[in-house]
């Protein structure tokens, strides 16, 4: 007998991992209030969540726009460790010898903290090229491991049929290896885009204690100085939904992409 679900045929699985995360933020956030309440803790130390919505709302112009320029910075760095790490992936595919010559380097940069990378970046590099050159600093070895990974784990008989049959090369890269490396890529790029922010974000807060910036993270720092805390916590909000708003989109973009072929995208049978 099949579980019962809710008049909009969402079954009740699917509704419970919606409504708990909901659930638990509200008595998180009820915490907080009563606590900022019953403490009397003051403004410039941690404001309640209403000062908070309430900064938010009345600085949405300066906020909104220093949002818009992370998110840019963002989805740039996305978009180059995605082509770069695709394209260096399939080149290491291809010639053991430019993966042995090069993932080493390619290591050698994940490992190295972008935090020490970027007051360098910003001496040689013009400001948005600079906080640009972080963002996809971090994003780019996910994807690149996980599509080397994804291409190198193909069925190696199903690469010998396909020579069998007369493939090039370059057709079997195409119709076999590359839609076999997909849930790598996809899983890849959903680990990159949260980076992606952080390297975006670490690269501002980095030129605004320069002096220069106009990103989100520049205005955490302005505010910081200037010990503006609620507006402060109004960024870092941002930054939050910003950060779970992206990791939602390519996990959808993972799902309607793999939904009806991969297992880890099937919808199990209640």
């Amino acid at each position: 007998m099949k579980p019962s679900s809710p008049p909009n045929g969402m079954p009740r699985e699917r509704l419970i991992r919606f409504v708990l995360p909901a659930v638990t933020l509200a008595l998180g956030i009820a915490a907080w209030d009563l606590a900022v309440r019953i403490k009397s803790i003051p403004p410039y130390v941690l404001p309640g969540p209403g000062l908070v919505l309430a900064t938010l709302i009345a600085d949405w112009s300066i906020l909104s726009a220093s949002l818009l320029d992370t998110l840019i910075t963002t989805i740039e760095g996305l978009l180059l460790a995605l082509l770069g790490g695709v394209g260096l992936a399939v080149l290491f595919n291809q010639s053991r010898l430019i993966e042995y010559s090069f993932y080493p380097y390619a290591v050698i940069l994940q490992v190295t903290p972008v935090l020490a990378i970027a007051p360098l970046l910003l001496i040689y590099l013009p400001q948005q090229a600079a906080v640009l050159a972080c963002a996809w600093i971090v994003a780019f070895f996910p994807v690149l491991a996980n599509t080397t990974l994804g291409l190198n784990s193909v069925d190696r008989n199903l690469a010998d049929l396909f020579r069998l049959y007369g493939a090039s090369r370059m057709q079997i890269l195409r119709d076999l290896k590359l839609p076999a490396a997909l849930p790598y890529i996809l899983g890849g790029l959903r680990i990159a885009g949260g980076l992606s922010l952080i390297g975006a974000v670490v690269a501002e807060l980095a030129a605004g204690s320069a002096g220069a910036g106009s990103g989100l993270a520049y205005r955490i720092a302005e505010s910081g100085y200037r010990l503006n805390i609620p507006r402060m916590f109004a960024a870092l909000v941002l930054l939050s939904i910003a950060g779970i708003v992206i990791f939602a989109l390519l996990s959808l973009l993972s799902h309607v992409a793999l939904r009806r072929w991969h297992e880890s995208a099937i919808e199990p049978e209640t």
